[in-house]
C-alpha cells in the first residue's frame, strides 16, 4: 500500500519550501511546526544529510470533523509534509489521507480523507504549474 501523495520539482530546494507553503495556505492548511531535519541531525549527531524539512500542516476544519469522529484519529492525521532534497530534484511528499481511513478501519472518516486528499492533490498540482492561488 502506498502510503504517500509525492511531486518532484525542477527547482531550488528554498523555493520548493516557499511555494509548499503558499500552495499549502491556498487549500486551507496552516504551518503549525517546521522540523529542519537536516540542520537538527547536523546539531545532535553531527551528520550530514541532504535538505530536508517536515512542515506540520494542518486544515482546522479538516482536524474538527476527525477528531469529532473519533479522538484517537489525532495519531493518524495526515499533518507532515516533507519538503527534501531528492538528486538534483526537490520531492515534496504528503501522508495519503486515504491511509488514516485504512489504519483506523472507520468508514465514517472517509469523507474527510476524500476532501483532504482533493485539498493535498491540488496543492501539490500547484507546485508543479506554478499556480499556488486557490
Amino acid at each position: 500500500m502506498r502510503y504517500d501523495r509525492t511531486v518532484r520539482l525542477d527547482i531550488d530546494f528554498a523555493t520548493a519550501v516557499a511555494r509548499t507553503r503558499d500552495a499549502l495556505a491556498a487549500q486551507g492548511f496552516g504551518i503549525l511546526t517546521e522540523i529542519d531535519v537536516t540542520a537538527t541531525l547536523k546539531a545532535k549527531l553531527d551528520h550530514d544529510m541532504e535538505d530536508y524539512v517536515i512542515l506540520g500542516a494542518c486544515n482546522p476544519s479538516l482536524a474538527h470533523r476527525a477528531l469529532d469522529t473519533d479522538r484517537s484519529v489525532g495519531l493518524l492525521l495526515p499533518c507532515n509534509v516533507v519538503v527534501r532534497r531528492d538528486g538534483d530534484r526537490t520531492a515534496v511528499q504528503a501522508l495519503d489521507p486515504g491511509t488514516m481511513v485504512a489504519l483506523a478501519e472507520l468508514d465514517t472518516l472517509r469523507p474527510v480523507a476524500e476532501e483532504a486528499t482533493r485539498r493535498l492533490d491540488a496543492a501539490l498540482a500547484g507546485l508543479t504549474t506554478g499556480e499556488t492561488e486557490s
